[in-house]
């Protein structure tokens, strides 16, 4: 297949005309529209034609995605073998499959672009090509390493990882070798490995000989050639038109114009596309991703229905407002915000929560020492060493944060080290709970947990984690992990072994790993798209946020939404931290980011990180003080009702008072008040299993209390 060609063609788009809609009937469809909000329902009722999604951080997109393909599907407007769920990552697409199962939805193919692409390229090849599929080359570096030594160039390290990037970012962005120079200077990319941008196109036509010459493909060839094969092969074009008809993407302002001259192919005339998307989130510009696909979807689908999602479920008010103060251009003298142009203002849903914490420390030792302090002031909150993460923006800054957390002896786990699924304790325990399905179904309770219990005893796990640290306690840690999601899905779908193991199997696929008791250590970038009850974010210092590296305008505001995502990664506790030197006694030369300019409290002087000395009796207090000051009296009164009934349960149950649930969760339900189960689902803190224990319980209080209540 002709490559030149191939990119020549791809870059006009295609045109589009209406599908007929098809017939629509209810049914009980509407029980799921319940557990939206206004806007979120807006976004599911719309099935047909194209419609662009700006979500903000925390605002249920997932679920306002999952809720249109389940609400299409009871309708009878769409057959779930017809839809086609795109996403950026293995462990979006699995958390998608799961909510759509556990929607009872379970027939809708949500992928990766490039999982998806590879799956109808090895289908197709045999018939366009002939032959086996050329094997995909997992790593550019040996490639690039020979073709700089054809043009007599270096191949450290640090160069071949370079020219690997700018090879992936061409290919992404459908730039041949011959087009490069020009392309990179537009792009401002001049200067790659100290190259110049002729020097980087050779490199390019001689990594493309390279790798014909060894017979192999790389990923982004696995984009290309589908492409091929879809403009080459009109009868093929149509079988993949034929068998998928509604599309959703999600993460749309990430996609690159390789990804989307796919999407177009796969769509050919029609205009049964919903995209989701946050300006705000644009943090992977340097690969090749662009939001104009997003900023301009109503311009490329005419008569395209927008809807914005802006009501933050996940974070407290003062996380949100940071966010919002975090993206404005007028965060000084209170004024309105002035958002860029596609932005989401967030709105708070959520009751007040502690105000976000500023810390300034003498170096980097300090601040690690810091989060030491932060994360046993936070556990002794009662918050699990599992909802607690430390951010930063390089991965170099992690090795102090290890060390001090290491000697404290606190568990932790570092985002792209060791996969969940590759740890040999979990491999282990996966080939039992397989053989357990199989050859003793006589001695199984049908208790998912029960049995998972049972057999992952003989592996080592127990009730009580081992009091010893290290290796022990975190094989420990990985066995509990899935005796925790055993619990989850026993209640959410009734599960039994055979159906855990196929879960797990799917979640190895996906790299969906649950979670392990540990502070959880992650760049702001592989942050993206998770969440926990407390962030700790380091180095929020000039030089690391903004990098040193970030010279142009663009570059830098990239660097600013970066900050953003990291702040929407808080459920509720935030605190942001500089180190004025690298070392103990080195130069004083960083200070605050500007990105927090007048906003940053100016008396936050070096060890103000030290742990506090408020106890947890008086920040209960400060707590109850705070929520009774910013609601009425009746919200007031209805959490004293619900702190009332759950002291009940918890003395016949004999358990402590928060493991029914916690103050705050508590104070959001006397908040929102739900009538029904899936709005009580809502309400954080209200998983499966509580829904399934106290749901009917609360639900009556807070219905018999309204009905008091309105009588008076």
């Amino acid at each position: 297949m002709n490559q030149t060609r191939l990119s020549r063609t791809r870059r006009a788009p295609a045109r589009h005309s209406p599908d007929p809609a098809p017939a629509d009937d209810r049914g009980g469809a509407e029980a799921l529209l319940e557990a939206l909000d206004p806007d979120q329902r807006e976004v599911a009722e719309h099935l047909e034609g194209p419609l662009c999604v700006l979500a903000g951080a925390g605002t249920g997109k997932t679920r306002a995605m999952t809720y249109r393909i389940a609400y299409g599907v009871a309708t009878g407007a769409y057959q779930a073998t017809q839809v086609l769920a795109v996403t950026f990552t293995s462990r979006a697409a699995g958390e998608m499959r799961s909510r759509l199962a556990d929607l009872g939805v379970p027939g809708v193919q949500a992928r990766t672009f490039h999982s998806a692409a590879l799956r109808q390229l090895t289908y197709f090849w045999p018939t366009a090509v002939g032959g086996r599929r050329p094997e995909i080359q997992p790593h550019k570096a040996s490639l690039v390493a020979t073709a700089a030594r054809r043009l007599g160039l270096g191949t450290d390290r640090a160069v071949v990882r370079d020219l690997a990037a700018e090879v992936e970012w061409a290919k992404v962005t459908l730039t041949l070798p011959e087009d490069y120079v020009q392309a990179a200077t537009a792009a401002r990319r001049t200067g790659v490995a100290g190259l110049e941008a002729e020097t980087v196109a050779r490199v390019l036509s001689a990594y493309e000989e390279a790798k014909n010459e060894r017979g192999v493909i790389d990923f982004e060839d696995v984009l290309l050639l589908q492409i091929g094969i879809l403009l080459d092969r009109e009868d093929i074009a149509s079988q993949v038109r034929s068998q998928y008809k509604h599309f959703v993407v999600d993460e749309y302002q990430d996609v690159s114009p390789l990804q989307q001259r796919l999407l177009d192919l796969w769509l050919g005339r029609r205009r049964q596309l919903c995209v989701v998307g946050d300006v705000s989130q644009t943090i992977y510009s340097f690969t090749g991703a662009t939001p104009d696909y997003l900023t301009g979807f109503a311009s490329r689908y005419e008569g395209a229905r927008t809807v914005r999602l802006s009501r933050d479920y996940r974070s407290t008010p003062q996380v949100v407002s940071l966010a919002n103060r975090v993206l404005s251009r007028s965060r000084r003298g209170g004024g309105n915000l002035r958002l860029p142009a596609g932005a989401v203002e967030l709105v708070a849903q959520r009751p007040s929560g502690p105000q976000v914490r500023f810390d300034t420390y003498d170096d980097d030792v300090a601040e690690a020492e810091g989060v030491v302090a932060q994360v046993q002031r936070l556990r002794s909150a009662g918050v699990p060493l599992s909802q607690v993460a430390v951010l930063y923006r390089t991965n170099s800054q992690s090795e102090v944060v290890e060390q001090a957390l290491a000697s404290a002896q606190i568990g932790y786990l570092v985002r792209g080290g060791e996969r969940f699924f590759e740890r040999e304790e979990v491999k282990r325990a996966m080939a039992l709970l397989l053989g357990a399905a199989r050859t003793e179904r006589e001695f199984l309770t049908g208790d998912l947990g029960a049995d998972v219990r049972t057999v992952l005893a003989r592996e080592g796990w127990s009730q009580e984690p081992p009091a010893a640290q290290g290796a022990v306690r975190e094989r420990w840690d990985s066995l509990n992990a899935l005796v925790q999601l055993a619990d989850e899905l026993a209640s959410a779908r009734g599960i039994g072994l055979d159906a855990f193991h196929v879960e797990l199997m799917e979640r190895a696929a996906a790299q969906n790993a649950p979670s392990v008791e540990g502070v959880t250590l992650s760049s702001l970038h592989a942050a993206k798209g998770l969440e926990w009850d407390a962030v700790l974010l380091v180095g929020a210092c000039e030089g690391l946020l903004p990098i040193s590296l970030a010279e142009t305008d663009s570059a830098v505001e990239e660097e600013r939404r970066l900050l953003y995502v990291g702040v929407t990664r808080a459920r509720e506790h935030l605190v942001i931290s500089c180190a004025r030197a690298r070392q103990p006694g080195g130069r004083v030369s960083r200070k605050p980011t500007r990105f927090l300019e007048g906003i940053w409290p100016t008396d936050s002087a070096p060890g103000r990180g030290s742990p506090s000395r408020v106890s947890a009796r008086q920040r209960s207090r400060q707590a109850a003080a705070d929520f009774e000051a910013a609601h009425d009296p009746a919200t007031v009164a209805l959490f004293e009702e619900l702190r009332s009934w759950r002291a009940d349960v918890a003395r016949e149950l004999s358990k402590p008072a928060f493991t029914v649930f916690p103050d705050a969760t508590l104070r959001d339900i006397a908040v929102v008040r739900p009538s029904t189960l899936p709005q009580l689902s809502l309400v954080r803190g209200v998983g499966a299993t509580k829904l399934q224990d106290y749901g009917g319980a609360v639900l009556s209080l807070v219905r018999k209390f309204q009905e008091g209540d309105g009588a008076g």
